[in-house]
């Protein structure tokens, strides 16, 4: 029997620059979760990792270690009819595909086991847009999960502390130790815990512009590579899109709101194109990879059809009454959403052309009404934020408003405009608006 390698040479030889093999990894992720590892291992660590990088196949070990630290689910035992499918993004403002694009999926046969976060920095998150609509639980024990992703097609909860338990600690110590930004960590955060549902295929929307994670728009491309390459060398056949955030995808960003929106999307009162045109390239993408559809031409037309036959709409209804929610929320959305009491048109100081969006700032705009949080456990306003948010290209003046705040207050809906108003540049002429889909890079399991 070979004799075990200390964890701090195991470390020593990341400092070094030197490449871990598969044992070294493995031990190394084990200790992190069962504490063997201290906290000051742990940041060495990700320290050394983030100074040198990983290879391929380190990160490729790390993301396997990391999902098999703790539950894998396996979906054989429920004999389910279709394929295990899942999407991922990396954030943005007025992003909600989540909440279109999994009940969207169980309608054309899909099985979404979804298991969604909160919001971090300027971005929203599915869980805090979810806890708006009252008595929705996304924390189910584990056969109510099971049964609605068989029976519904989809359920959209929030990880448990049986999934990746050695990435929820491995985050945290990178979050004090200025070792987030790192290529191998952040894939391998991501995909350890998606991987562990147990997903014969995945999509993942990476964003760029000026509301991404990524800083520029090669960054987002390099991820998007290694999250598709590490993901299908982890045995998970997977599709990453790289989108524009230039601009909010919805004409609207905070909780309630997001809601709403994904209600007239879902049941055909709305059609905001871009929130669509993302949701239905990143679902047709779905089918394909599952195996659902022949071609992109028959994913698009089994998409539209469920969509117009309010298939899609029903799917999300029985989500939110399996979790704890109201079985009139389709019906009466006014009812059961909160609405702020302040509500504010932003009016530009000149009329023009929308020339270009801090999409950043917006989404801090709702952090700052209290949509969001600016410490780890601060309780939020599901019911501020900000709608009818002006698109590139579109001309404002005193009847089109740049946006409209919805705030708890007077003097919050006051300093969210005065912020609204310096996020958004209006001219005299539209400039070219980027793409909305700027690459899309799909891999095969080996």
């Amino acid at each position: 029997m070979a004799a075990q390698i200390l964890p701090q040479e195991l470390i020593r030889a990341k400092r070094d620059g030197r490449a871990l093999d598969v044992a070294g990894i493995q031990s190394l992720v084990a200790g992190i979760s069962d504490g063997s590892l201290s906290d000051a291992q742990v940041g060495a660590l990700a320290m050394a990792i983030f100074l040198n990088g990983m290879s391929e196949a380190e990160t490729v070990a790390l993301t396997e270690a990391i999902r098999d630290s703790g539950e894998v689910l396996d979906w054989t035992r429920l004999d389910l009819p279709g394929p295990v499918l899942d999407k991922h993004s990396t954030g943005g403002v007025g992003d909600l595909v989540s909440l279109v694009l999994g009940p969207w999926i169980a309608a054309c046969g899909g099985h979404v086991p979804m298991v969604s976060g909160r919001g971090l920095g300027h971005t929203g998150g599915t869980l805090d847009k979810l806890e708006a609509i009252p008595g929705y639980s996304v924390t189910p024990d584990t056969t109510t999960f099971r049964r609605l992703v068989k029976e519904v097609g989809v359920a959209i909860i929030g990880q448990t502390g049986e999934l990746a338990p050695a990435d929820k600690r491995l985050y945290a110590v990178r979050d004090v130790t200025a070792t987030v930004e790192s290529l191998p960590l952040i894939v391998s955060s991501i995909l350890g815990k998606k991987l562990a549902c147990g997903l014969d295929a995945l999509v993942m929307d990476v964003k760029t512009g000026s509301g991404a994670f990524m800083p520029t728009h090669s960054a987002s491309v390099e991820l998007a590579e290694s999250i598709a390459t590490v993901a299908s060398r982890a045995g998970t056949r997977t599709t990453a899109l790289v989108t524009d955030m230039s601009q909010p995808l919805a004409s609207c960003a905070g909780n309630a709101v997001e809601v709403r929106e994904a209600l007239r999307l879902l049941t055909g009162e709305g059609q905001d194109t871009r929130l669509l045109a993302v949701t239905r390239e990143l679902a047709a993408e779905l089918l394909l990879a599952g195996g659902l559809a022949a071609d992109r031409e028959a994913a698009l037309a089994r998409l539209d059809a469920r969509l117009a036959s309010g298939a899609a709409a029903e799917r999300f209804a029985r989500m939110v009454v399996g979790l704890g929610g109201p079985v009139d929320l389709l019906d009466s959305p006014d009812h059961h959403l909160p609405e702020a009491p302040v509500q504010l048109a932003v009016t530009a100081e000149r009329g023009g052309i929308v020339q270009a969006l801090d999409t950043r700032a917006l989404g801090l705009a709702v952090v700052t009404l209290g949509g969001g949080r600016r410490k780890p456990g601060e309780a939020i306003d599901p019911a501020v934020g900000l709608t009818e948010i002006a698109a590139l290209g579109e001309g404002v003046d005193a009847e089109r408003p740049l946006a409209v705040v919805h705030a708890a207050s007077r003097a919050d809906a006051e300093q969210a405009a005065w912020a609204v108003r310096a996020a958004v540049t209006v001219g005299d002429a539209a400039e070219p608006a980027p793409t909305l889909i700027q690459d899309v890079i799909r891999r095969e399991v080996p």
